[in-house]
């Protein structure tokens, strides 16, 4: 019998490791246990995923939260340790690119544990983004690098990694978009926010390069309400950027067709992702989804680490410039449609393909 543990620490863990954690548990031969170290600790932003997912309750809950980036990681280090020694794994699996994924990567290697890491090989070669430093850390010490587009297998080569241990997989989180196809189709939420298929705007934003500076910021609150005058925008507000918003949508008239929400679940936040006309985010993930459902995307980032979404998909990267993003808006707005390729191995059977793999080599070796 081989120990795994899977490790999730804020939302988009929670959407990759539900097919992962499932895969590994139908093989008889693996004891399969799930570790939360409490990073994302708002209810909506954690708890609700584990319901809507259908995620067993954690074996493992580390409620490590909050602080700087050096002590959160810390703290997670020194938590997780007394996990590992109590449960002696055969196998650690991280996921993406949090201060999770890098603090228990260095927990299980400097305790000989093995270690893979899902989404290897992803680089933005912005080492002012804390993710970046968590990708390269973290791939430059694990033993199974599962890559999820093409240019992972290119950067893993470059960087001099051994290419038996490299697997080109597919993308995990849409095996989640796959499995949970019925559930977001009956999903409520257009009826609950009055909004109609293709006829509104979907706006997601959190990274510090968009909310932190005052100056980006009241740009950004003047771009918000010219979208606001082509289209209904709905806005789940992340936690960080409301924080900062607040203080700017004091001195601003707020626009009657601008939606707040709360940050959403899951199921909901996809049914509105699948029928916006338009998403316009900084995440890396909703790239790949908007890529995959066939959904313009602007993105306002000066680069992507997933540039299969640019490259075969729907994406544009547009920094900053608003300008330009209101230019796209309105020419997709246009469009009565839009081509694009689904990248090859996004098929909803990753996970399968990971298991298979790890069966082979944890019980052969």
């Amino acid at each position: 019998m081989a120990k795994i543990l899977i490790i999730a620490g804020t939302r988009p863990n929670f959407i990759k490791i539900g097919p992962i954690f499932k895969a590994l548990s139908d093989i008889k031969e693996f004891d399969v246990k799930l570790c939360h170290t409490g990073q994302h600790f708002d209810p909506v932003m954690n708890d609700i995923f584990f319901k809507e997912l259908n995620l067993p309750i954690p074996h493992y809950q580390l409620n490590i939260n909050g602080g700087s980036h050096a002590s959160q990681t810390a703290r997670i280090m020194l938590a997780f340790e007394e996990v590992v020694l109590m449960e002696n794994p055969n196998l650690v699996i991280v996921v993406g690119d949090v201060n999770s994924t890098m603090a228990c990567s260095l927990v299980a290697s400097k305790l000989n544990v093995k270690l893979a890491h899902v989404e290897a090989g992803l680089r933005s070669f912005d080492k002012t983004m804390p993710e970046e430093i968590n990708r390269m850390v973290t791939d430059s010490i694990a033993d199974f690098l599962f890559v999820s587009e093409p240019s992972g297998i290119t950067h893993l080569t470059k960087e001099g990694h051994d290419m038996s241990t490299v697997f080109y997989v597919g993308n995990v989180m849409i095996d989640t978009l796959i499995a949970n196809e019925n559930a977001i189709n009956t999903n409520s939420i257009l009826t609950e926010y009055n909004l109609k298929k293709n006829d509104y705007l979907l706006l997601t934003l959190h990274r510090p390069s968009n909310v932190d500076d005052p100056k980006t910021l009241n740009e950004l609150v003047m771009f918000i309400n010219s979208l606001c005058e082509r289209k209904t925008v709905i806005f789940p507000v992340h936690p960080r950027t409301r924080k900062q918003l607040e203080t700017v949508l004091l001195n601003n008239a707020i626009p009657a067709n601008l939606i707040f929400t709360e940050p959403l679940g899951y199921l909901p936040f996809q049914k509105l992702l699948k029928h916006a006309s338009v998403v316009i985010t900084d995440s890396g993930g909703i790239q790949e989804e908007t890529t995959f459902i066939g959904i313009p995307c602007i993105t306002l980032r000066e680069n992507t680490e997933r540039p299969i979404t640019i490259d075969v998909g729907t994406n544009i990267l547009v920094g900053n410039n608003y300008k330009e993003a209101l230019l796209l808006t309105d020419k997709y707005l246009e469009l009565k449609s839009l081509t694009h390729t689904i990248p090859e191995l996004w098929d909803g059977k990753t996970s399968t393909r990971i298991a298979k793999i790890l069966k082979d080599k944890l019980l052969i070796n």
